[in-house]
């Protein structure tokens, strides 16, 4: 067991490879920045001991990265997080995932691509600060919390309504994508707007995704409009990493669960269609203080159980990741 994480090697993804010979077993597993862990090598090996092994030789390597082929110069990754409806907590979960990944060692941005209700300004603590240029009049995103950060909230004044129509929307996303500063980033994550317009099939059209995570809450009328999400992103040929249900239960003072808005609707869809749930984020007091604090709560306190499901989203999000990385490498 991860014991930070609370959940198993296997499941995280982490195991990186398994050799036997003889009576001794060898495993490797892949962390972010490869930094041991003299804990888990411990338990690791009690396990395989256990198992039968005479001699246990622990490892750690890298975890693995991503496409040689990039969708973005210096960016190796693009995940888009959509959910097809508002008010699920998908911009909530797009930032700690951001922010998640970013804890733990990679290079991330994080663009709010939701131009009529742009949050992520406010739940990273820069709304008010202005996109400056650079002096080939590139974008320079604001930076909190370890990660880049472009929003249209900071391209225009605070409580402004926009009324852009379609080739505006296109023109606008362009500017952000592809004229913006990245540098060099192991993931963009994209928080897409409610609903399947012009914004999704612009991003599916300007850059490679390489997936797109799905958000929902339990109950039928959200999955209902998250699967109009899930046949558009395969109408776009965009592949599907998983899906995190938020707000999937409430944890009462007695220890236990009171499912608000009922209970296994994601776990059911999931199943049908062969998606894998990356998390279920309970309903918590500090995740929305957090939002509004400015400041993810898996950066203020990541062992709130919200945050320790997003973060183990994360790790499975990077795993799913890396497997798209593989089934897209040409054949020798």
């Amino acid at each position: 067991m991860d014991e930070g994480l609370a959940a198993d090697v296997a499941s995280l993804g982490m195991v990186a490879g398994v050799e036997v010979e003889g009576g001794t077993a060898r495993v490797a597993l892949a962390v972010p920045g490869g930094r041991r862990d003299d804990g888990l090598a411990a338990r690791a090996e009690a396990a395989l001991r256990e198992a039968g092994a005479e001699a246990v030789e622990v490892t750690f390597v890298e975890s693995p990265r991503f496409p040689a082929q990039e969708p973005l110069p210096g960016v190796r990754s693009v995940v888009a997080v959509g959910s097809g409806k508002g008010g699920v907590g998908k911009s909530t979960v797009a930032a700690n995932l951001a922010a998640a990944l970013a804890r733990d060692g990679l290079s991330v941005g994080l663009l709010d691509a939701d131009i009529y209700g742009p949050s992520q300004g406010k739940m990273f603590g820069v709304e008010g600060r202005r996109l400056m240029a650079d002096e080939n009049k590139n974008i320079v995103p604001v930076k909190n919390h370890g990660i880049k950060l472009i929003s249209i909230a900071n391209l225009v004044e605070e409580g402004q309504a926009l009324t852009w129509r379609g080739p505006i929307l296109h023109g606008t996303l362009t500017q952000m994508l592809k004229q913006t500063v990245w540098g060099d980033l192991d993931v963009l994550v994209v928080d897409l707007p409610p609903g399947t317009g012009d914004v999704q099939l612009s991003l599916s059209q300007l850059v490679t995704v390489t997936g797109m995570v799905l958000v929902t809450t339990p109950q039928e009328v959200a999955l209902a409009d998250v699967k109009r999400a899930y046949t558009m992103a395969r109408k776009t040929h965009v592949p599907l990493l998983g899906i995190v249900e938020n707000m999937s239960y409430y944890q009462l003072p007695g220890g236990e669960r009171d499912y608000l808005f009922g209970e296994g609707g994601a776990d059911r869809w999931a199943a049908e269609v062969g998606l894998e749930v990356l998390a279920h984020v309970p309903i918590t007091r500090a995740l929305r203080e957090s939002g509004d604090a400015g400041a993810p709560l898996v950066v203020t306190d990541p062992d709130d159980p919200a945050a320790l499901e997003l973060r183990r989203a994360a790790r499975r999000l990077l795993r799913r990741v890396s497997e798209e990385a593989v089934a897209t490498l040409p054949m020798a």
